[in-house]
């Protein structure tokens, strides 16, 4: 630049507008990951909701209210069990518990010994 007063000015505003384009950007990119996410979770509702009946789905709400980690685990592996195929009909309470019992963490018990 060759210091005109009126060129910095220029090139001030340049600068501003690109920063307003990169932010509109990301927060379009934000906006749209948001849609995706949006989407995958009802696409994860529907599915749980042909496989699973009204017990198991409560049990399954029970776990996931005590435990979230653990009935996010057990939802994702009733879609993957519903997108494979391998269900046969749909999933009722006592078969739930089955599936709870089998992906149940190893209970870690601890002995405590006095002196």
């Amino acid at each position: 630049m060759s210091g005109n007063p009126d060129e910095e000015e220029l090139e001030e505003l340049r600068q501003r507008k690109m920063e307003q384009l990169k932010d509109r950007q990301g927060g379009e990119g934000e906006e749209a990951r948001e849609a995706q996410r949006q989407q995958a979770e009802a696409q994860k509702e529907a599915m749980l909701k042909q496989a699973l009946t009204d017990g198991a789905r409560k049990r399954l709400n029970t776990v996931k209210m005590s435990k979230p980690e653990f009935g996010e685990k057990v939802e994702q592996q009733v879609v993957a069990l519903a997108r494979s195929g391998r269900l046969q009909g749909r999933i009722d309470e006592e078969k739930m518990k089955e599936i709870l019992e089998e992906m149940k963490p190893d209970s870690k018990s601890f002995d405590i010994r006095r002196r």
